[in-house]
């Protein structure tokens, strides 16, 4: 094998790899550019929904939680609203609970039914 076909072979290697850059650039540019597209579009789509309005006060005369408004709240505030919530949701169960087993016809647990 003579000397100058080792530079042709090197030269050969250089250019495939300039090559595969090149065309690895051209795919993330091209990549790139349609995220761009895309942030473009979904800017535009916020950008026409109207002005955030807060949610009309409740029919009970509280006035409705704007989200966020926990971070500002105080401790105490916040561990009542968290112990109404849950036994809130506790009483829902035990009532769904009563009703599944009268309609099923099973006996009732005296817990249930605040015998105890």
């Amino acid at each position: 094998m003579p000397w100058w076909s080792w530079i042709l072979i090197w030269i050969a290697l250089v250019a495939v790899s300039l090559l595969f850059y090149v065309l690895l650039g051209i795919r993330l540019y091209r990549q790139f550019m349609a995220t761009v597209k895309d942030l473009g579009a979904a800017g535009e789509k916020l950008g026409h929904s109207g002005p955030f309005l807060p949610a009309p006060p409740d029919t009970a005369g509280t006035r409705a939680q704007q989200p966020g408004s926990a971070v500002f709240a105080s401790p105490a505030r916040m561990r009542h609203d968290y112990h109404a919530s849950k036994s809130s949701r506790r009483e829902l169960r035990r009532t769904r609970r009563v009703q599944r087993k009268t309609d099923r016809g099973q006996p009732q647990s005296l817990a249930d039914l605040d015998f105890t």
